[in-house]
């Protein structure tokens, strides 16, 4: 009789115990790979015993653990049918969701969602996302040959690992850049590479924080994914306001241990730390043994008014982790970031993080050590300041062209503009999107009652002669 696959069955001799077991392995298999398609229908039992030469009980068992799990659909009067794996994944996802997760998930994980992806580049006219630098400007070509002098070592040497805390020069490069670009008082030993700032964030949690017990301040509005790496961790949150000098220190609770700002350029409204509340936070951070979370995001750019001393720069007790990356200034997919650390801190962070995933990629760090310590990146930065600048100058004048107010910022690349607090900035988003600008609301980023409503603006990917036209876009949709 005409085998009744494409494929070839392998069952055991007859009078072996295992021949259902392996009908039964072969078919799932056939039908988690796509040789059995969603919709096929299957040979009728007795067809198919007679061109195996099996028992038609042993066939019934095997499709009857195949319904059982769900690979295959029985339809009265018409047979057994490979199901639709995709909508039954589907279905068993709609239903951990409304009953609050599968189980066997850690609770905090229960809730989690995949995260929206990104629109494709070009899916908007005017483009504000946030923290996107303008690649177009990065040369490129340097970093290929930088790059191939770095794989050219590594071919050399193919045994060759990195450490946990980083290549040794790619350190005293870091080193070196924050200690001219950002004034931070550190040596090499007190610097680790991460896989960008969330890396650092999450390895902080890791090490900071005792599940249920820890409190963990953090700026009200605040960048939403620090608050994540900890809230997974089993961090106790806290928003704490923020006004024109940075975080309000005493509203800080006192039982806080630890507590993460953005004190060059607040994130998201933008405003820089005062100096008078730095000294306030470090003199709380001191008398309480807490452990501050310094995230320089952006603070290379910087556009007017006096630098201010990093918090880590000012720290004497060693109470200052300083948390940078260089997506904004190079390049995001780099995916490279460092923590200067105080010596505490150090061992915990290295064991943390060779856990996570022993070292960062060796060619990417060896390249970026170079194109730092040949004076690549400080050329880079000079040029980009004078370019983003420029989009800053032109976005402030639009919105005070178009009735627009922003918060004061110096530095970083974005603006945060405000709006009257009864316009629902969802909708505002959502309009302005059918319009082809993509924009941001303060909300998505409040934890607490934070009264600021607004936009944020980012004009990394909007070059300044487009700058009126996009925000007359938006103004548009504003009430007279």
């Amino acid at each position: 009789m005409e085998h009744p696959f494409e494929f070839p069955l392998e069952l055991p001799a007859r009078g072996s115990r295992q021949r259902l077991a392996a009908l039964h392995t072969q078919l799932r298999a056939a039908i988690l790979d796509g040789r059995l398609k969603a919709g096929l229908r299957l040979p009728a039992t007795r067809e198919l015993a007679l061109a195996l030469k099996l028992s038609r009980n042993t066939v019934v068992a095997a499709y009857d653990l195949l319904l059982s799990e769900g690979y295959v659909v029985a339809r009265r009067g018409a047979g057994n049918y490979v199901a639709d794996l995709m909508e039954r994944r589907a279905r068993t996802h709609v239903a951990g969701t409304e009953e609050g997760g599968d189980r066997r998930l850690a609770p905090y994980w229960r809730e989690a969602r995949p995260p929206v992806p990104s629109p494709p580049p070009g899916a908007f006219a005017h483009d504000f996302r946030l923290g996107v630098p303008d690649t177009r400007q990065f040369p490129f070509e340097v970093w290929r040959r930088l790059s191939a002098r770095a794989l050219r070592d590594v071919s050399r040497l193919p045994s060759m690992s990195g450490q946990s805390r980083g290549r040794p020069i790619l350190r005293e490069a870091i080193a070196q850049h924050v200690s001219f670009a950002r004034a931070v008082a550190c040596d090499p030993d007190d610097v680790m590479v991460t896989s960008g700032a969330q890396q650092a964030f999450d390895l902080l949690a890791r090490v900071l924080v005792t599940p249920g017990k820890t409190v963990v301040a953090v700026e009200d509005p605040g960048y939403t994914p620090l608050r994540a790496a900890f809230a997974a961790a089993g961090a106790r949150l806290v928003p704490v306001a923020v006004d024109d000098e940075g975080i309000v220190v005493e509203r800080i609770p006192v039982e806080a241990r630890v507590i993460y700002v953005t004190p060059s350029h607040q994130f998201p409204l933008g405003m820089s730390m005062s100096p008078r509340r730095r000294a306030e936070l470090l003199a709380f951070a001191a008398a309480r043994r807490a452990t501050v979370i310094e995230d320089d995001y952006d603070g290379e750019f910087r556009y007017g008014g006096r630098p201010l001393d990093a918090l880590q720069t000012l720290d004497r007790e060693g109470s200052v982790c300083y948390v940078g990356t260089f997506s904004k200034c190079l390049f995001p997919a780099l995916r490279i970031g460092y923590l200067v650390a105080p010596p505490w801190l150090l061992p915990a962070l290295a064991a943390a993080k060779e856990l996570a995933d022993w070292h960062c990629d060796v060619p990417a760090q060896d390249t970026l050590a170079a194109f730092i310590a040949e004076g690549h990146l400080a050329r880079h930065v000079r040029r980009m300041r004078k370019i983003y600048a420029e989009r800053r100058e032109a976005l402030l004048d639009a919105l005070a062209r178009h009735g627009l107010e922003a918060w004061p910022s110096d530095a970083g690349l974005h603006l945060s503009a405000k709006l009257p607090r009864k316009l629902r900035t969802d909708v505002l988003v959502e309009q302005a999107a059918a319009r082809g600008v993509r924009i941001e609301g303060l909300d998505g980023y409040t934890f607490g009652r934070a009264s600021a409503n607004g936009l944020a603006l980012g004009y990394g990917l909007i070059e300044a002669a487009r700058m009126d036209e996009a925000v007359r876009h938006i103004a548009r949709l504003l009430p007279r």
